[in-house]
């Protein structure tokens, strides 16, 4: 369990376990395990919110939860990386913008926009379905983000080879372990029926369209990359979870 624990530590700020040494290739595989340890949390924190105020305001207590749990590590992501990719500026410049550790508009406003796509996501769930199907998207979408760091991780190159936040991750050669995970939230997602098949689409396409863009835009993936991934992920699919299926 010693990498599981290396794994929850350095994706919040819970202090579970203890482990001896840090080996970042084989926390990989359990990412999608600690999101999904991470949407269990939320899932009863969500729960014990809705005994005391409307769903309008548990949603922004549910996005606080996720914050402060996770340190807003992927927010600093977020904003590094808009202020980096978003303009005209050539792939060793915006690099270099996100090594920077000031937040300039760009990635203000990319955390401002994510956080209220997650709200408004996380609100239509609260109040567009039977309360047992709530839980299971709140457990669920946490884990599908963080199991799109994997994707990144396998699909694309690190952008610094002398070293970075996510030097260390791209050490090993991927193997099947990473896709573990991922391929066991999909079969959780079937309990949701036709929702759950539209939520594995969804995860499937935002994905594969952040991807794209990394792969266009620069040709490679950074820590930041990686945690804009992730939070774009959640705030994405939550919105699609919400989204009424007729």
């Amino acid at each position: 369990m010693s990498d599981f624990f290396s794994a929850f530590q350095f994706l919040t700020i819970i202090p579970l376990g203890r482990s001896s040494e840090f080996r970042p290739e084989s926390t990989i595989p359990w990412f999608p395990v600690v999101g999904f340890c991470l949407g269990l949390f939320l899932a009863l924190f969500n729960l014990l919110a809705l005994s005391f105020w409307p769903a309008q305001v548990v949603a922004v207590l549910d996005v606080l939860f996720l914050v402060c749990v996770t340190g807003a590590l992927h927010l600093d992501g977020v904003a590094d990386a808009a202020d980096g990719m978003l303009g005209t500026r050539p792939r060793e410049m915006a690099l270099e913008i996100m090594k920077d550790s000031r937040v300039g508009a760009m990635g203000l406003v990319a955390v401002v926009s994510v956080l209220a796509v997650k709200w408004a996501g996380m609100y239509a769930v609260l109040t567009g379905g039977a309360s047992w199907r709530n839980f299971l998207i709140f457990l669920l979408i946490p884990a599908f983000s963080r199991g799109s760091m994997n994707l990144g991780i396998r699909f694309l190159a690190y952008g610094r080879p002398s070293g970075g936040t996510g030097h260390d991750f791209f050490e090993s050669e991927p193997d099947f372990r990473m896709y573990l995970g991922v391929l066991l939230l999909m079969g959780l997602s079937l309990f949701l029926g036709l929702q759950g098949i539209w939520l594995i689409f969804c995860f499937a396409l935002i994905s594969a369209l952040v991807l794209y863009y990394y792969k266009q835009r620069m040709d490679c993936i950074t820590g930041d990359m990686l945690g804009a991934m992730c939070e774009t992920s959640e705030a994405l699919l939550f919105l699609a979870a919400g989204m009424s299926l007729g």
